[in-house]
Order: structure tokens, then C-alpha cells, then sequence
């Protein structure tokens, strides 16, 4: 999967990419549909390469018309798929090999909708069956103040790294969310932040903590105006350059300060996703209210409700989460019923899958070259 934000292209091995009636040309109609749509961006460049991959597979096997794709060719190339190694000797995981199928379904669903194509050779396409499995790392809280205690933040940049390791703990906000905060979205006195387009163009409006609120106005006072020079578009966490951190770079920094901390767990921003959910459940949060602030619209079991009041998601966070000064108050609990911990806490291991294919550099190598 391609970096969020970025455009990234397979190759293309058509004589004639831009014949009107081939893959690649239908490829981009359907895409250019999507924007028009107004899909995500991040949403049509996973699209795009994941088709693209699939396009630069069957050009190279002389096929270069949807109409010539049939279900036994994309059995074939599904197979292919699970046969498939990267660099580095591993498969696809199960999660990798369902999202490059999805995109293909909904790609030959809408060719035949629109009469590209007089019948959809994906309609009984099976997909993997996916397991629910639970997150690998989960950081105790001492772990947790282990790690968030590493950054010098006698330094400049060590300060600001402070402030993006308390924001990722105190929140839980994925991390292009994080790439994406402005300073003017942090209001210290409500003591909230507001996440705008998170996943599915949808805003929330989120607690965070007094601790964190703290690290990040200590940052904008000493740092972030040093960091600026002259170039601020409003970002609040600002590289060395002075420009807004890559997806990859977030996942650099948080990973190096884990790993400093000896604690022998893997993981990075996606690991204190993980831990402030896991802590605040057993603190005693009720999951309704974690899914609120992670932005889960749904899981795959239950409906379940968004519009929670962010007063009384504020008062759930100070009680709950590990970096709180006191608990003094019980929370009065919705009657709705909830969902299990189980459910919350697979469908965050099935977001760490997909942010780990982000950054796997080897596999998006091969896939271009058209290997899967």
C-alpha cells in the first residue's frame, strides 16, 4: 500500500497505455469516478495502486482489455497472491491479499454498472476469510512512561518529540491524524482536540489530556516558532525543515524512542493506539466510549452509536486514562449494549496490519516491479 498522501504508481507494461478500451484507461476512469465521489484521497491512491498492481500483472500476460479478464483469471491471479514473497521472504498476510481483492470486486462492479464491461467476472470472487486477532504489543503503563520519557527534552527537537509521544498516548489518534492537527485545533481550556478528516472524511472532536496539553503549549511557546521560520501554514508538530511529518517519519520517530526503551516490543504510533485503548478498558472505560475516540464508526459485529457528548467523553478520559492526576467521580454508563473488548481490540489489530503494509517498503518494491 502506498504512503497516505502519496501518489504511487505501478508500472505499466501496455504498448498502448492509452487506449481508450484498456485496463490501465479504464483504470483511471474509475478512479477519476472516485474523486468526483469525493472518496478519500488516501482512499483512491490504495485503490490505485492495488488495480495497478493487478493491471501491470495481466498486461504481462498479454491480456489488456476488462473484457478479456474472466473468474478463472482472477482465481489464477489470487493464487498468485497467496504464493507470492516479498524481499524478505515472507507472504502477504491475509489481511494484504483481502484488500487487493476488494479493490479488484469493486473495480470490475463498477465497470459493469456502467457498460464497460456486459458482466462482472469478480461478482463470485471469493475473498480470504480474515481472522480476529488481537493486538501483538500492548505497553503496561509503566512501559508506557518508560517510553514517553526517553525524548531529551533539553533539545529542540527532543521537546517536540515529547509533545508527539503525549498527543499519540493521551489520544489515540491514528497517525495520519496526528500529521494533520493544527495548532489552532488544540483548545487547552476545554481541554479537547479536534481531529479533522480522519478515517472516512469524518471530523470528531476528541479529549486530551492535562499532561499532554502541557508538553504541547511548553512545544508552541520554545519550539515550534523556531521550527516555523516564516514558512507556517498552521500544522502544529513541525520537522526539523519545518514542514509536516510523512506518514513514514511519524513512524520512524515513535519507533526509535520504543526501542530505546529496551522493552523488547515492536510497534510505534499504532502501539499507543493500542495501549491507551487497553488501559483505559481496564480502568474500567466503557468500550462505547473508546470507540468514540478512536474514531471507530462501526465494528463488524455491532452497530453502534457515534454521537456521544464530548462532556461526558471528556469526564471518561480524566477518570480512565493512566495519566490523569485524580479519579474522584464515577461515570453513569449508557444502557445501550456495548460491544466486546474482544471486538474493539481486533479491529485495532486489523488497523496496525494495514498501517504496517504502509511502511513496508520491500513489498510496494516488488509490487511495482509487478511481482504481486
Amino acid at each position: 500500500m502506498p504512503k497516505k498522501g502519496e501518489s504511487k504508481k505501478p508500472i505499466i507494461l501496455s504498448a498502448n497505455p492509452a487506449d481508450p478500451h484498456g485496463l490501465t484507461q479504464s483504470m483511471e476512469r474509475y478512479l477519476e469516478w472516485m474523486r468526483v465521489k469525493n472518496y478519500a484521497g488516501e482512499t483512491v491512491e490504495a485503490r490505485r495502486f492495488y488495480i495497478g498492481v493487478f493491471v501491470d500483472w495481466c498486461e504481462s500476460r498479454s491480456l489488456i482489455r476488462p473484457s478479456e479478464i474472466t473468474k478463472p483469471i482472477l482465481e489464477r491471479y489470487q493464487r498468485h497472491l497467496f504464493h507470492y514473497r516479498k524481499q524478505d521472504g515472507d507472504p502477504l498476510t491475509f489481511r494484504s491479499q483481502y484488500n487487493r481483492i476488494v479493490a479488484l470486486r469493486t473495480w470490475f462492479k463498477w465497470l459493469t454498472k456502467h457498460n464497460f464491461i456486459l458482466m462482472n467476472p469478480a461478482s463470485e470472487l471469493d475473498l480470504p476469510k480474515l481472522d480476529k486477532r488481537l493486538p501483538r504489543a500492548i505497553l503496561t503503563e509503566q512501559e508506557a512512561e518508560t517510553v514517553i520519557n526517553q525524548p531529551d527534552v533539553t533539545t529542540a527537537t527532543g521537546l517536540r518529540d515529547r509533545a508527539i509521544l503525549e498527543t499519540f498516548y493521551s489520544t489515540g489518534i491514528r497517525r495520519f491524524e496526528l500529521m494533520r492537527v493544527a495548532v489552532h485545533d488544540l483548545d487547552p481550556e476545554r481541554g479537547t482536540l479536534f481531529i479533522r478528516h480522519g478515517k472516512g472524511k469524518k471530523d470528531r472532536i476528541i479529549p486530551i489530556g492535562e499532561r499532554a496539553i502541557a508538553w504541547i503549549t511548553k512545544y508552541l511557546n520554545d519550539v515550534r516558532p523556531e521550527l516555523a521560520c516564516g514558512r507556517d501554514q498552521g500544522i502544529l508538530f513541525l520537522t526539523h525543515l519545518g514542514e509536516a511529518f510523512t506518514p513514514n517519519r511519524l513512524t520512524q520517530l515513535a519507533r526509535t524512542y520504543v526501542e530505546k526503551a529496551k522493552l523488547h516490543k515492536a510497534g510505534a504510533c499504532h502501539l499507543f493506539r493500542h495501549t491507551m485503548a487497553t488501559l483505559m478498558l481496564e480502568n474500567g472505560a466503557d468500550i462505547r466510549f473508546i470507540q468514540a475516540m478512536l474514531g471507530h464508526a462501526e465494528l463488524s459485529t455491532t452497530q453502534i452509536y457515534t454521537q456521544v457528548s464530548i462532556k461526558k467523553l471528556k469526564e471518561v478520559h480524566t477518570l480512565t486514562h493512566p495519566a490523569k492526576a485524580t479519579r474522584s467521580k464515577k461515570v453513569d454508563w449508557s444502557e445501550d449494549p456495548a460491544p466486546t473488548a474482544d471486538e474493539l481490540l481486533s479491529a485495532l489489530a486489523a488497523e496496525a496490519e494495514e498501517e504496517s503494509e504502509d511502511v513496508d517498503e520491500d513489498a510496494r518494491a516488488g509490487d511495482a516491479r509487478g511481482d504481486a
